[in-house]
């Protein structure tokens, strides 16, 4: 009788799972973006005249979207699946802060290329869709 029940989600599950396959696709695209961006950066500092200020200032804020994202994705996974309001609202608000940085390299830098702009706007969709994942699965979790 107990294995009848086997694999179905108790009446009382708000977790979500979409978000949760969500955070793992964005976190699989993240190294895909990190290493693709900071390969831009290299290029773009030999193939054109990069101000050395900029450079660091792109690669510093590079590393600190990298920082950013395992935190924010840690978080948002760890809420998500302990149902815990608090974790995934700070993944929420490392989300905006994440897009933020997004926003940075997709329009903001020095040398802006095409790839940089695919990349971006793929980024951010992917933030946006979690925000809104995000916003549903803790105003589940809350009410």
């Amino acid at each position: 009788m107990a294995a009848a029940g086997r694999g179905r989600a108790s009446p009382t599950t708000r977790s979500s799972v979409l978000l949760q396959m969500l955070f793992c696709l964005s976190g699989a695209f993240y190294i895909l973006y990190f290493l693709a961006t900071l390969l831009l950066i290299v290029y773009k500092s030999q193939a054109f005249s990069y101000p050395p200020a900029s450079l660091v200032l792109d690669l510093a804020l590079l590393l600190a979207m990298g920082l950013l994202e395992v935190i924010r994705l840690y978080l948002g996974a760890k809420g998500n699946l302990l149902e815990a309001e608090a974790p995934l609202a700070a993944s929420l608000l490392l989300t905006a802060a994440a897009v933020l940085l997004g926003v940075h390299f997709r329009y903001w830098q020095t040398l802006v290329l095409r790839a940089d702009v695919a990349l971006g706007t793929a980024l951010l969709a992917l933030h946006g869709l979690e925000a809104a994942l995000q916003v549903a699965a803790t105003a589940a979790l809350v009410s």
